[in-house]
């Protein structure tokens, strides 16, 4: 019956047994078709969450805000944009005052730097921040894009930016006294620069995100005397280049 519908779930299988009167357990018919290399019950209502996400990701932009304190106790709020697919990440700006004017128009500077990509965004990700207001919405709508809000209390659901502000965080701002915004702008530009052109990913089989770099630099092997240490924000982190040849 499964293999004649492989759409149904184990509720329907269970439903449609008991009209010939036979009473099987959902948990029963799930363990037997797992037994048969079924897997887990099909799903009728269409992908997970993950599974569009990876359908997708090359058309798929997340954004969010974090915020950093400085030694003056000042609240400073980042906003940032990263690729799904490639992991690039671009911030948008800093700023104390996150006002509707301002996350707009930040929206816009992003769209007009990507008025070059390969592929259109056709979804941007977002969760239910305030801050998102509907003119910042409006800005992705008329570049043709569709806004997904986030499921309340599913911060899983944009997992991509909530990873990369754990990142940026432990390698970067928890070692850092910020004196205030432009301060705390030439950091994350620095560290951005390192994420996007250095920085090997598991999730990209420890490519880099900005791949024109790691195109142009290759697949040459080189001896050990020839690799050289550069030091980022005052050696709080270093990358490994080859020297010429």
């Amino acid at each position: 019956m499964a293999r004649e519908n492989p759409r149904w779930g184990c509720v329907r299988i269970a439903g449609e047994l008991r009209k010939l009167g036979i009473r099987v357990g959902t948990t029963t018919i799930r363990t037997l078709l797992r037994r048969q290399g079924f897997g887990p019950a099909p799903r009728r209502s269409g992908p997970t969450w993950t599974q569009f996400l990876r359908a997708q990701a090359a058309a798929i932009v997340a954004c969010d805000f974090f915020t950093v304190e400085t030694i003056w106790l000042q609240t400073l709020y980042v906003l940032f944009f990263i690729e799904v697919s490639t992991r690039r990440v671009v911030v948008a700006g800093v700023t104390a005052n996150p006002s509707s004017a301002w996350v707009t128009q930040q929206a816009r500077n992003f769209t007009m730097d990507l008025e070059d990509r390969a592929r259109p965004i056709r979804f941007l990700l977002r969760d239910h921040d305030a801050k998102f207001t509907s003119s910042f919405d409006e800005v992705f709508h008329t570049q043709g894009a569709q806004v997904i809000p986030t499921p309340i209390g599913a911060p899983k659901a944009n997992a991509y930016a909530e990873r990369w502000v754990k990142s940026v965080r432990a390698e970067c701002l928890d070692w850092t006294l910020v004196l205030g915004r432009r301060h705390l702008l030439r950091i994350l530009r620095a560290y951005v620069g390192h994420y996007n052109r250095q920085r090997p990913h598991r999730g990209l089989a420890l490519a880099v995100p900005d791949v024109r770099d790691q195109d142009r630099r290759g697949s040459v092997s080189v001896r050990l005397r020839d690799v050289r240490c550069r030091d980022v924000l005052g050696g709080l982190i270093h990358e490994y280049q080859a020297i010429a040849a």
